[in-house]
């Protein structure tokens, strides 16, 4: 199941009590000996490999760090509690629900935000003093969006066949039918090219359909997951073989992006023409290239027929 926002509770843990204690080894000359307590733990997001979606934030929403040692008699001071380090998935957004405010936008890989700072410990007594308590740590509600990272995302009305691609050319193995929205969730796959070593992650975005960016059908969950893509791969249907026409296809997937962020629809495309093994398709292909005057990859991801020119574009593209 793939979870791409989750709301936890986060509390830092409080400061460790300050010690009163008197030395009372000299009559009527007592001295202050009480010591300093700990610090408490802050709570710590940090983007981590290997984690790809929020999922584990749906059943456990709430964490607590531990809070400072108190101090005690003969200065001696409270240990400072461990901080708690919460894992997330690179591309984890993290707001601070109360205020809505982006606390750190966690792109990369050991990139870390403290969300709620420990409470400062208490001091000890001293000649002037008295013994104070530690202070509570901070509380927050955060909110995690999560968008995907990769170099290329796979867009495309339903049916257009990027399961099929992704599938063809990664690790990825999205679920593959003839019917539209086979794909419920984005699936990131990884290309690996044999004689340089070079990969590409590749995202392949569930269908789009018209009035995905005002909100219709899964538009405005899922159009957020190319956002940080450098590049946009079309993937049109050229077989129509539900009635479809390519050329009203791509018109109007350019006008989802552009209606959901214009930085978005500016994004480098590359416009793939899928299924050129249908005979049909050559001509649409024709018709296509009179009115769009674009460069365009003709393949077949069910034969591999073009994927390797596409690949290679791909590849010097990034």
């Amino acid at each position: 199941m793939f979870v791409d926002e989750a709301v936890i509770t986060c509390i830092a843990g409080a400061g460790g009590k300050g010690c009163h204690s008197l030395d009372r080894s000299r009559p009527r000359h007592y001295k202050p000996t009480g010591g300093d307590g700990g610090d408490g733990g802050s709570i710590i997001l940090e983007a981590q490999p290997n984690i790809q979606t929020l999922l584990d934030f749906q059943m456990n929403r709430q964490f607590e760090a531990d809070k400072g040692g108190n101090g005690s008699s003969s200065f001696k001071t409270g240990y400072c509690a461990a901080d708690r380090v919460i894992g997330v998935p690179p591309g984890t957004e993290v707001f601070d629900r109360a205020t809505g405010e982006l606390l750190r936008d966690l792109d990369h890989i050991g990139l870390r935000v403290v969300v709620c700072k420990g409470g400062a410990a208490g001091k000890g007594n001293d000649k002037k003093n008295e013994a104070t308590p530690g202070e509570p740590g901070e509380q927050k509600d955060i909110l995690l969006r999560l968008k995907l990272i990769a170099d290329a995302g796979l867009v495309g009305f339903p049916n257009a066949g990027k399961s099929t691609l992704i599938s063809r050319v990664s690790n990825a193995r999205s679920k593959i039918a003839p019917y539209p929205f086979t794909t419920k969730n984005p699936i990131l796959g990884v290309v690996k090219f044999e004689d340089d070593g070079q990969t590409l992650v590749l995202a392949d975005i569930p269908g789009i359909i018209e009035g995905a960016h005002e909100g219709r059908g899964l538009g405005l969950e899922f159009l957020k997951h190319v956002e940080r893509t450098r590049i946009l791969l079309h993937v049109i249907d050229f077989a129509a073989v539900d009635g479809r026409d390519p050329i009203s296809d791509y018109r109007a997937l350019r006008a989802e992006l552009s209606g959901y962020s214009e930085k978005l629809a500016e994004k480098h495309e590359i416009i793939v023409a899928n299924k050129m093994d249908v005979p049909e398709a050559k001509e649409r292909l024709k018709e296509f290239k009179k009115k769009i005057k674009k460069e365009i990859f003709p393949i077949s991801a069910v034969t591999g027929e073009g994927v390797p020119a596409l690949l290679n574009k791909l590849r010097s593209s990034v």
